[in-house]
C-alpha cells in the first residue's frame, strides 16, 4: 500500500510540474542595426591606341587633312546623374607640346599651335545637349559631321579648352559629349541619368530623359595650306589669342613644320 500511495503522489507532482512551464512563456531578445551606404559610383571604360598619330607627308594631306574614325570609344556606368566632356590639354598651357622643327624657323613661321585645331566627331548624339548650334557660338556636343574643306566652320567640331586646366568643367557656351552646365532637367535637360552600357542599349533614340552610354570618337586635324588650320577661329565663342595674325601669333602667317604633341582627356563628373 505504502508503495502505490508512493507512486501517485509522484505522478500528481508531474503534472503540476508540467503545467507550469507550458504558462511561463520566457523570452530574451537582442536588436543590431543594419546599415547601407550607397556611395556614388561613375566608371568610364576607355578604348584607344596609347597614341592617335596624324602624319602629313602630302600636299593632298596638308589640303585634305587626315581623320582617324573610331579611334576612342567611351563606354559610361554611373549610379548618379552625370556629365562627360573632352578637353584638350599639354604642357604648353593652351597650345600644343613643339618636341621637333623641321629646318630653321622662319621669319613668318610661329610654334604656337592652339590645342583647339584638333576636331573632334561623336556618335551617337548626346539626347540632353543639342549639337553645334550655329557660326554665333560653339555650344552643344561633337555630333555635327566634321565640315567639307570646301566649307570649314570655325569653332564647329574643335575640342574645349580651358585657360584654366583640364578640370574647369565647360561652361553652358561650351561643348560636352553628355550633358551639360547646370543641373535642370527641362528639355532638352543638361544631365544624363544613372545607369550603365552593361544593361542599356548602347545607341537609344534620342528621346528626352533618355541617356547614351557608348560614344565613338572621330579626330580630325585640317592644316590647309598654306597652315593656318582653318577650322580654327574662335576658341568656344571667345577669340582665340593663338590664333595666325591675331594675339601671341601675331605678324606670323603660318605654322612651322614639326613633331607637335597634345592630350585628350576625358572627364565623367556627377551632374552639377
Amino acid at each position: 500500500m505504502k508503495t502505490k500511495i508512493y507512486a501517485a503522489a509522484a505522478l500528481g507532482l508531474g503534472l503540476l510540474m508540467f503545467g507550469n512551464t507550458a504558462k511561463a512563456q520566457i523570452q530574451d531578445e537582442q536588436n543590431v542595426t543594419v546599415t547601407m551606404d550607397m556611395q556614388p559610383v561613375l566608371q568610364l571604360f576607355m578604348t584607344t591606341s596609347n597614341q592617335v598619330n596624324f602624319t602629313f607627308n602630302t600636299i593632298e594631306s596638308y589640303m585634305g587633312g587626315e581623320i582617324q574614325y573610331g579611334a576612342t570609344i567611351l563606354k559610361v556606368s554611373s549610379s548618379v546623374n552625370w556629365d562627360l566632356y573632352a578637353v584638350g590639354t599639354s604642357t604648353g598651357g593652351t597650345y600644343w607640346d613643339n618636341q621637333v622643327i623641321y629646318g630653321a624657323l622662319g621669319a613668318n613661321a610661329s610654334t604656337t599651335i592652339p590645342l583647339d585645331v584638333l576636331e573632334l566627331h561623336q556618335y551617337p548624339n548626346d539626347n540632353t545637349n543639342a549639337g553645334f548650334a550655329g557660326s554665333s557660338c560653339a555650344t552643344g556636343d561633337y555630333s555635327t559631321p566634321f565640315a567639307p574643306v570646301s566649307s570649314v566652320v570655325a569653332g564647329q567640331n574643335n575640342i574645349y579648352v580651358s585657360a584654366t586646366g583640364p578640370y574647369t568643367a565647360p561652361t553652358a557656351a561650351d561643348k560636352y559629349i553628355a550633358g551639360g552646365a547646370g543641373t535642370s532637367t527641362a528639355a532638352p535637360g543638361e544631365q544624363n541619368i544613372g545607369g550603365s552600357y552593361l544593361t542599356s542599349s548602347a545607341i537609344q533614340n534620342n528621346v528626352a530623359g533618355a541617356s547614351n552610354y557608348y560614344y565613338v570618337i572621330d579626330y580630325r586635324i585640317l592644316p590647309g595650306l598654306p597652315v593656318v588650320f582653318p577650322t580654327d577661329g574662335t576658341d568656344q565663342c571667345t577669340a582665340d589669342a593663338n590664333v595666325i595674325g591675331s594675339g601671341g601669333n601675331s605678324g606670323f602667317t603660318y605654322y612651322q613644320p614639326g613633331v607637335y604633341t597634345m592630350d585628350v582627356k576625358y572627364v565623367l563628373l556627377q551632374d552639377q
